[in-house]
């Protein structure tokens, strides 16, 4: 079960456009299509900070920057992130987002950790 967090400065009109990116290139990954938790986080340019150039991008960061926080379970291959890094740029792009402007990060827990509702743990 991933958990998407993407933050943006406000106010952002793509939002929906990154969220539907993630979810498809997650789907292709192998996760299923009813699996979609996201949430966005709209912050302040005083709350939102980030460098412009780190580290090294072809061109610098503008306030359209994104960062995409993939919550998912361990085991994933770098052959799957990478597969689905491939994907979701395509599709932001095609989307009309400069991709250099986005940032992912990959967390991962263990299956335990994953409480789905009623407290129950059904990965123990």
């Amino acid at each position: 079960m991933p958990l998407v967090t993407i933050t943006v400065r406000k106010p952002c009109a793509f939002k929906s456009a990154v969220l539907d990116a993630v979810h498809t290139a997650l789907v292709s990954s192998g996760v299923p299509i009813t699996d979609k938790f996201q949430r966005v986080l709209e912050l302040d340019a005083d709350d939102f900070q980030f460098d412009a150039s780190y580290p090294d991008l072809s061109s610098e960061r503008t306030d359209d920057f994104v960062l995409i926080e993939i919550l998912w379970s361990v085991g994933r291959s770098v052959k799957v992130k990478k597969k689905l890094l491939t994907e979701l740029m395509q599709l932001l792009n095609t989307a009309g987002l400069d991709t250099e402007n986005v940032m992912v990060c990959f967390k991962e827990t263990a299956w335990e950790n994953w409480s789905f509702g009623g407290g129950r743990l059904i990965h123990t």
